[in-house]
């Protein structure tokens, strides 16, 4: 048989076979916020939908757009109540569109990571030259708009191309969340060096949850906290990292927010975890000693 075609980005690591380290504080399992901000060009491109509908798509463009007028600023609320750091990715058409919601998230610290121009299209489409073009052009506004360019990228829809990863490392990336291979950062290989995956969730994300299985507000919220309880327990044997990737069309919707607030409650009450931004588990992760991780 044919050996199977392999990405050759990284080897096979069982976690159980790892050296073992801290987070900061002796905690066991990182646990951040990955809040996608979007927009939506009207009229074409993609988009989730509540329901089939042809183009111009007034309900789902409306639907989507109810999350950058409305539902952002009850979570920033919520995040502001509970004292919780963000890592907040934003694609760039936002600043021409509504730039007071990133300038809300920049007042508070929170970490600005690449998400694409617009979530109409997908990345992975795209020609090398065209992508690379993408990624400049997103990379210099938000170094213009944040006065630093981010460390951190999530392609829209998370569509990678054959080389995407290594259009990120030569556009100075140092990570990328568009790998959920792993509980822990990995290194990928580039043809410019490593880049770090820092885990990012396709289970605790409320789009593949609540539009793809439909499940409730309720049973998403239950599954928030049982994921951490379980991987509190589990972080005992390995040191881990837990995403929750939000959108505000949908986790701020009212009847959805509530329960959103009691799972982020328990866990920052229940004090066991470190909360904190992708962009600071790879800043601890660097630090580390290379053998010891």
């Amino acid at each position: 048989m044919r050996a199977l075609q392999s990405h050759n980005r990284y080897d096979y690591s069982p976690i159980t076979r790892r050296p073992d380290f801290n987070w900061p504080e002796g905690k066991r399992l990182a646990v951040y916020l990955g809040f996608n901000i979007e927009h939506f060009e009207f009229g074409r491109g993609l988009g989730a939908k509540l329901a089939p509908s042809s183009e111009p798509d007034v309900l789902n463009f409306a639907w989507r757009d109810y999350g950058n007028r409305v539902g952002v600023w009850r979570c920033l609320e919520l995040f502001d109540e509970l004292k919780l750091p963000v890592g907040v990715l934003i694609n760039t058409a936002l600043y021409d569109y509504c730039p007071e919601v990133v300038a809300a998230f920049r007042r508070r610290g929170d970490e600005i990571i690449g998400h694409g121009h617009t979530n109409a299209d997908r990345q992975g489409d795209l020609s090398e030259p065209d992508e690379r073009a993408l990624i400049a052009y997103c990379t210099e506004r938000m170094a213009r708009e944040e006065g630093r360019a981010p460390r951190g990228w999530l392609s829209p829809w998370i569509s990678e191309s054959a080389v995407t990863p290594d259009l990120l490392r030569e556009a100075g990336y140092r990570y990328t969340l568009n790998w959920c291979h792993d509980d822990q950062p990995t290194r990928l290989r580039t043809r410019a060096g490593d880049l770090w995956a820092i885990p990012y969730p396709q289970e605790i994300n409320d789009i593949p949850a609540i539009v793809a299985r439909q499940r409730s507000a309720e049973a998403f919220a239950d599954m928030i906290v049982d994921c951490y309880e379980e991987m509190v327990a589990q972080s005992a044997r390995q040191p881990l990292v837990m995403g929750i990737a939000l959108h505000p069309y949908l986790v701020g919707q009212p009847h959805r927010l509530r329960h959103l607030r009691r799972a982020l409650r328990h866990i920052a009450q229940s004090g066991r975890a470190w909360w904190c931004t992708p962009g600071q588990i790879l800043d601890h992760v660097e630090a580390i000693p290379a053998g010891a991780r």
